[in-house]
């Protein structure tokens, strides 16, 4: 399992604007700020922050600044050593000197580090080190921009950009760019140059009217077959990318190209507007990650940008961040070693949107180009980071890390986030070895989020999941279904579903005795398998002692009627109405047992399932119908022949062997449910008789 995310808060006495951690050294951390010129109670300070703990962090030195300057605008660690740390930074002179034109804004530091927790000195229980105020000093101020013609000076050094320095010669290039200039400029120079007079300058690039919204750059000897010192130079203004490549020491000037821009809105477009660039960062010397925010802060895209050996750009990806973001204010990326030459690296992105939330990335990639593969996951949204709005987005360096083994520790990079409202904010984010060490496999490295599949491969693996995912939805409703009663049998699920299951979803119910009804047959809940044959048997053995019954009252009735007219001819008329009562009396005894098993069963066969429902209710009233109408006939016979013979005072002998066909219920287990229904020999004995009879009756009366 992965640790868990943890970070440390901190709050200064000061806005807080800018930040960098130290390249060498991820433990401590730069801040800058400050209330600006004149503003009593607010100082303008730089501070190193200990950053070694990952629960709790703290101030290991203050650099306190004039208060009649203006505040640190920007900042960037040089170099350092294991004793100390060089920082540049943007800080104006004061308005008196800057109307006098002597605004010696790039300012160097040299910060001592505090001791360490083995050394004579006391530290605190936080870590920090108790009474030590901080060996800092001074190295250099200057006036890199060109002097301002504007009646009102107010150029200051918004941007301070460093690369990181070559492996082969250690050169580095820095960056700076000036803010609310009449003209903007960008002046580049050999960070390694740095004196009491300011850097060696290299080049300046004119903007005109606009400004640089941000600059990188990434240096070029350790990827390509150039001269040593060569580096390419992106920057971006509200519409536009330009890049270009530029070489320590070179005599000719840069030639900036357009690598991109965003294209104007059409004629018919309701809104004229356009999106604007905010940030960019190199992920490697082909790759850009852009940050633009969106017309009218409708929300933030990222873009990544691939340029080709002329620096010309093309979008390979964009994405929009989340529907909270209207706009975003900061950008920070890192780079995740490997031990090896793997084919594919991993950067881990950080982006600071208005409403203090901060959106980290992983971009999986491959090492050089073609860039055909990319992914770009969201791997984790940290919202409400700082109560206010968020100024500075910081990753602490990795360097070449030895290639992970079986005891290799826990490695851990760091985001660092500042705000105006005097909070600095540190995430600390674990790595994992991928692929894992215990594969043995060559070109092992460090990734926060392990790669996936591609996109295209996850976008169809998706798709096919979906259906499958709907196609299984569609078969278990429509299985459910058959087994409910409440569709038709087109798969056949009682065939192959297991009784098991059928009786989970729709749960049997069989005919059972319950005392309250007298005898009559009422559903209960109980094993179907077990108990139907008992319930049927029941049922079919009612019906029969029924059909029975009926049958030896009207021989016997008949009976007595032959005999009453027979011997005695004045009984005939008592006798044939005792006879007619029996006879009513019978078939009424049967109706009303048929009437009370549709309605008994009806009414507790509703709560069942619908299949069960159906086929024992067609059960009750086919068995009422045909038990009805055998004792209706037989009932209307007798009557008839009784009738005849009280009004012609002669006797017809009817058939006392009148056969009266036995019902037979039975459980099918084809459909689970019940049947009822007539014997056919009994059923077919009983229409021959009665076609008998009738015809028999029919030359009497010709005969009469």
């Amino acid at each position: 399992m992965a640790p868990s995310l943890v970070s440390a808060k901190l709050t200064l006495s000061y806005p807080i604007y800018a930040s960098d951690f130290d390249p060498q050294n991820s433990v401590f951390l730069l801040v800058g700020g400050g209330g600006g010129e004149g503003r009593t109670g607010v100082g303008n300070k730089i501070t190193l922050i200990d950053t070694s703990r990952k629960q709790t962090i703290s101030a290991a030195v203050d650099v306190d600044l004039s208060r009649d300057e203006d505040s640190v605008t920007s900042l960037a660690v040089a170099s350092s050593t294991p004793s100390s740390l060089i920082a540049f930074a943007g800080i104006n002179s004061s308005e008196k000197d800057q109307n006098a034109g002597k605004n010696k804004h790039f300012r160097s530091f040299r910060l001592e580090y505090p001791p360490s927790k083995g050394s004579d000195e006391k530290v605190g229980s936080d870590g920090s080190a108790q009474g030590y105020k901080g060996q800092t000093a001074p190295l250099g101020r200057a006036s890199l921009f060109k002097p301002s013609a504007a009646s009102k000076k107010e150029t200051y050094q918004r941007i301070t950009r460093l690369s990181r320095p070559c492996k082969i010669n250690g050169g580095q290039l820095g960056a700076i760019a000036t803010g609310l200039a009449p003209e903007g400029e960008i002046v580049l120079f050999d960070a390694r140059t740095n004196g009491p007079m300011g850097p060696w300058v290299e080049a300046r690039i004119s903007i005109g009217k606009g400004e640089a919204a941000d600059i990188d750059i990434i240096g070029l000897n350790d990827t390509e077959d150039v001269p040593p010192g060569s580096f390419t130079v992106a920057y971006c203004s509200d519409y536009v990318v330009h890049a270009f490549k530029l070489t320590l020491k070179q005599k000719t000037p840069p030639e900036p190209q357009y690598a991109y821009s965003e294209g104007h809105p059409d004629l018919s477009s309701q809104s004229t507007a356009r999106p604007k660039f905010r940030s960019l960062r190199f992920l490697t010397p082909n790759l850009l990650v852009v940050l633009q925010n969106r017309p009218n802060r409708q929300g933030a895209d990222l873009l990544l940008l691939e340029l080709s050996p002329h620096l010309q750009g093309r979008i390979l990806r964009r994405q929009r961040l989340h529907s909270g973001i209207n706009s975003a204010t900061a950008l920070s990326i890192t780079h995740l070693p490997s031990s090896g030459t793997p084919l594919s690296s991993q950067h881990v992105i950080a982006v600071a949107g208005q409403d203090t939330s901060i959106s980290i990335f992983t971009l999986e990639h491959p090492s050089k180009p073609p860039f055909k593969s990319l992914e770009l996951r969201l791997h984790i949204l940290l919202k409400s980071v700082h109560p206010s709005q968020i100024t500075s987005l910081s990753f602490s360096s990795l360097n070449p890390l030895r290639e992970p083994q079986q005891s290799t520790p826990l490695q851990y990079v760091k985001l660092a986030s500042t705000s105006i409202a005097n909070t600095v904010v540190v995430h600390t984010f674990p790595l994992r070895p991928y692929p894992s060490p215990s594969t043995k496999s060559p070109g092992q490295r460090y990734v926060l989020t392990p790669p996936g599949r591609s996109e295209s491969a996850q976008l169809a693996i998706s798709i096919i999941m979906a259906f499958v995912a709907i196609a299984l939805g569609v078969l278990s409703l429509q299985t459910y279904s058959e087994i409910k009663g409440l569709a038709p049998d087109y798969l056949g699920a009682k065939n192959w579903v297991s009784q098991h299951v059928q009786d989970y979803i729709a749960p049997p119910f069989v005919l059972g005795k319950d005392s309250s009804t007298a005898g009559i047959p009422t559903v209960i809940p109980s094993d179907f398998s077990s108990s139907a044959a008992t319930a049927i048997s029941t049922f079919t053995d009612q019906a029969s002692s029924s059909s029975h019954s009926l049958k030896d009252r009207a021989t016997s009735t008949l009976s007595d009627i032959k005999d009453a007219v027979t011997d005695s001819p004045e009984d005939a008329k008592e006798a044939v109405a005792s006879a007619l009562d029996a006879a009513s009396a019978a078939a009424s005894e049967l109706s009303v047992a048929s009437a009370a098993y549709s309605a008994t069963a009806s009414s507790t066969i509703s709560s069942a399932t619908p299949s069960v429902f159906s086929a024992a209710s067609s059960t009750v009233s086919s068995a009422s119908s045909i038990i009805s109408a055998t004792a209706s006939h037989q009932y209307n016979h007798i009557q008839g022949l009784l009738s005849r013979h009280h009004n012609h005072r002669r006797h017809e002998t009817p058939d006392p062997q009148f056969p009266i066909p036995h019902m037979i219920i039975h459980h099918d287990e084809e459909t689970g449910g019940l049947q009822a229904g007539f014997h056919r020999e009994g059923a077919a004995k009983a229409g021959k008789r009665f076609e008998e009879l009738s015809k028999k009756e029919k030359e009497i009366w010709k005969d009469r």
